[in-house]
């Protein structure tokens, strides 16, 4: 399969936030917000845009402090 982060499901981006330890906090609006206890901020996801666009994707991995690498080893890409 091709390295990318392209058609990431909405469904698939929250159980790799589950597996990690993040918990959903509360729902506003459209967006999600989950939180895990040694991370500075939340991680925010629109839960009306599915995929997943690839800078939200990028951003949040960033707030994780882990690579694309790790996502794609996560969906088994």
């Amino acid at each position: 399969m091709s390295n990318t982060l392209k058609n990431i499901s909405l469904n698939d981006f929250r159980r790799f936030l589950k597996h990690h330890g993040l918990k959903k906090i509360r729902t506003t609006g459209e967006h999600e917000i989950w939180y895990r206890k040694d991370l500075t901020r939340p991680v925010i996801i629109q839960t009306h845009v599915d995929p997943v666009p690839m800078f939200i994707i990028k951003n949040n991995l960033r707030t994780l402090g882990l690579t694309t690498n790790d996502l794609l080893k996560y969906l088994g890409r």
